[in-house]
């Protein structure tokens, strides 16, 4: 298991668990970003993380990055 942040772009991950304020958790739940989703991850950033999910493109910052293990 290894924080979003570090895992490499063009691969696929399972989301294992996540934890962070409530109103962005539920915003990502919105996006189907959850536990037990898969995302894809596009693209690394000097201080974000582009992903994919089902229809949905995200740019995640890397401290919220930190907080999703996959």
């Amino acid at each position: 298991m290894q924080a979003l942040s570090n895992a490499r772009p063009g691969e696929s991950y399972t989301v294992k668990w996540m934890f962070g304020l409530p109103d962005i958790l539920e915003f990502l739940h919105s996006r189907h970003v959850e536990e037990g989703s898969t995302i894809q991850v596009i693209q690394q950033c000097r201080d974000s993380v582009i992903i994919g999910a089902q229809d949905v493109r995200l740019v995640l910052g890397h401290e919220v990055a930190e907080r999703i293990k996959v």
